[in-house]
């Protein structure tokens, strides 16, 4: 098995390239900085009152605050005046009234910055989720289910952490910078000028830093999900891997995407020191600029050593909120590229759902001169399939790996739209009917059955929502389960699914033919519906598949030539067409392809 070349970043003074994606399935868009900032401020509108409540009160808590540097500077003036301990300790009680004040406001307005934050973000999530879910089954058929679950596992959490743990620290810095450049101003326009004029230094240390981080930030999270695909990938094929043997060439690319993802974080720490030098250097030509200039003003009797202090004091405060901005850009910075990512998903256009008023007129199914590549230029899956299923008929593909049989069973159930060619169901083409009417029409039961966290119940309920106790106990009966079921802890009410009961492939594998049983559809797709189960098992869920398609219109991909058998029609393809079609019985008596399959098999 072969691997993509993973190469080390280009050094932090030139601009990173592209992160290697592999090929394949498609990347979900990510937006650009003036869109992430509108979703921001949507999200912000959303709640006027709370946003309006929460900045003012940090605004209050930032001006107390300002308070203790003004007293200084005016007890400086008294003491040299001659004041008495009077107003000294008059001033030192304002001071610690103002500190209580601005400790009270600093408190309550993080609290409310966070709870803002809170909100925002819980609506934005719903937002992401509502639109992955609505997704068109074909589109998210093609997309990276590494980068999709990136986006919804580790981006969600980037952001959460950054509004948790710095969302209202990072407010209260903007707002003690900006109202403490302000005071500094009030004492003298002098001196605030001079205050500005590490101003420079402070921008040229940001855009030197932002141009360089920002790219390696939205690669690291790109890499992250590459990541996630390798592992996902390993993870879900870990029986085929095994059997290959290609334990070694899986954790080689994930060794690799995991090395490619910690380079990055390292570039970036390594332009974050170098930052931090530059703001010190700003921190050391603005408090000089306001000694000097104070030294002079003092002298020309211009302001008083007590403005010159409380100036000194202002600039000194800042130290702090630009300090922690500074040492907590690194999250802003990953906030923002999981937030660009959380808003690229946001942004992903609703498909027009054209959800034909009524439903197919009858349950035959009709594939007319169907081809489907998975990409431009790839080989074609499917290679002008024809293919006329009558109503309540049961037909079985059969063939090869990658023959094509998973592709014709995804094109049919509506999963994949066919690069060209139609599929109609009761004379309607798919595409007419719409996504959402075609769910209501055909049932597609794959090997991977995922049972869902709740009661037994609500998971087959899933089906058909109104469904009475009894309804469902009668599904089960049909696919021979009712018995297991009652025998659970509590039946029907037992709790499947993560942290609850564990059920095995086939009791899963169950559950979703009794799915079918309830949903009703004129077409059902079992696409190897029984691989998960061992022999045994297998037999039972081959019955239990024939009773729960009972007289309905059926197309079985067959991993077991049983099911063949039992089928009404054999269909045999092979790199995408159909080779040979006939009855199990006429198919051997002919001695082709399928002949020597089925003698393969009895031997």
């Amino acid at each position: 098995m072969s691997t993509e070349p993973i190469t080390r970043p280009e050094p932090p003074e030139a601009e990173p390239q592209a992160a290697p994606v592999a090929p394949g399935p498609e990347l979900l868009p990510t937006a650009n900085a003036r869109r992430t900032w509108a979703v921001l401020g949507d999200g912000l509108r959303s709640v006027p009152g709370a946003t309006a409540l929460a900045l003012l009160t940090v605004l209050g808590g930032s001006t107390a605050g300002l308070v203790a540097p003004w007293v200084l500077g005016s007890m400086v003036d008294d003491i040299s005046a001659g004041a008495g301990l009077d107003a000294i300790l008059r001033s030192a009680g304002l001071i610690a009234g103002a500190a209580v004040v601005g400790g009270l406001l600093a408190g309550l307005g993080a609290w409310q910055v966070s709870r803002v934050g809170e909100t925002v973000l819980a609506r934005l999530r719903e937002r992401v989720m509502e639109r992955v879910l609505h997704m068109p089954a074909a589109r998210l058929e093609r997309v990276r289910i590494g980068d999709l679950l990136s986006r919804v596992g580790d981006d969600v959490a980037v952001v959460t952490n950054a509004i948790a743990r710095n969302g209202p620290e990072v407010v209260t810095a903007l707002a003690m910078v900006v109202l403490t450049t302000v005071g500094m101003a009030a004492l003298d326009w002098r001196l605030g000028l001079a205050g500005l004029a590490a101003l420079p230094f402070y921008v040229w240390a940001v855009r030197w830093y932002m141009p360089r981080s920002g790219p390696y930030y939205a690669r690291e999270r790109v890499a992250m999900g590459e990541r996630s695909h390798a592992l996902m990938g390993a993870l879900r094929g870990r029986g085929t891997v095994r059997a290959y043997r290609l334990e070694e060439e899986h954790e080689q690319v994930i060794a690799d995407r995991s090395r490619t993802a910690m380079r990055l974080t390292i570039d970036v720490f390594y332009l974050f020191t170098r930052l931090g030098a530059r703001m010190n250097g700003s921190e050391f030509v603005g408090l000089g600029a306001v000694l000097v200039v104070g030294f002079f003003l003092v002298r020309g009797d211009l302001a008083t050593v007590g403005m010159v202090t409380a100036a000194a004091l202002f600039f000194h405060r800042l130290f702090g909120p630009i300090g922690f901005l500074v040492m907590n850009f690194n999250d802003v910075q990953q906030a923002g590229a999981s937030l660009a990512r959380l808003a690229g998903v946001i942004d992903l256009p609703v498909a027009a759902d054209p959800r034909a008023e009524e439903g197919p007129a009858g349950s035959s199914l009709r594939v007319e001169a169907v081809s489907h590549a998975y990409a431009p230029g790839a080989p074609r899956a499917l290679d002008g399939v024809t293919l006329g299923v009558a109503a309540g008929e049961r037909v079985a593909l059969v063939g090869a790996s990658g023959a094509g049989k998973t592709t014709l069973a995804a094109v049919v159930s509506g999963l994949r739209a066919p690069t060209s060619g139609t599929v109609l169901l009761g004379g309607v083409p798919l595409d007419e009917l719409g996504e959402a009417r075609v769910r209501e029409h055909v049932f597609l039961v794959s090997q991977e059955t995922h049972v869902f966290a709740g009661t037994l119940l609500d998971d087959l309920r899933l089906a058909r929502a109104g469904a009475d106790p009894g309804e469902v106990e009668s599904a089960l009966e049909t696919v021979g389960a009712l018995d297991w079921v009652r025998a659970l802890p509590e039946g029907l009410e037992t709790v499947v699914g993560e942290g609850g009961h564990a059920l095995t492939a086939e009791q899963a594998q169950h559950l979703a033919l009794a799915r079918l049983v309830l949903a009703d559809p004129d077409l059902a797709v079992l696409d190897e519906a029984t691989a998960e189960a061992g022999s045994s098992g297998a037999r039972r869920l081959e019955s239990a598949a024939v009773a729960a398609t009972k007289g309905r219109t059926t197309l079985v991909v067959a991993h077991r030539l049983t099911q063949a058998q039992t089928a009404d029609r054999v269909v045999v393809m092979d790199q995408g067409r159909i080779v040979e079609e006939g009855t199990h019985d006429q198919l051997v008596a002919d001695g082709g392809r399928y002949a020597r399959l089925w003698h393969s098999w009895q031997g």
